[in-house]
């Protein structure tokens, strides 16, 4: 598999992972697992400065439908549904996946 990279992937490859192709399996898997968890959390962060609230309050209110169904704030709680979800989808899936850690 390796065989078909460029020289310079090869070389990053083996600086980054000196180590059997399983465990570097596992450590892509798990660095891309927290990369998401990571970018999820940025967003839900960013979305309760922004209204001042965390998300079970904002879909409470019924923020969207006081707004009008405005386009931006339904496209917010959009974003926001997503980011929730994914955090509880990683997590979950860190939480498996920790035994081989």
């Amino acid at each position: 598999m390796l065989e078909t990279l460029p020289v310079e992937f090869r070389e990053a490859y083996a600086t980054l992972f000196a180590s059997r192709p399983d465990d570097v399996m596992k450590k892509i898997i798990l660095s891309e697992l927290k990369r998401r968890l990571a970018e999820y959390r940025l967003l839900d962060k960013k979305m309760c400065n922004l209204y001042g609230m965390p998300f079970a309050e904002f879909k409470k209110q019924k923020i969207v439908e006081k707004n009008n169904q405005s386009f931006r704030i339904e496209e917010d709680y959009c974003d926001w549904e997503l980011a929730i979800d994914g955090i509880q989808s990683v997590t979950a899936e860190l939480k498996k996946l920790e035994k081989y850690l």
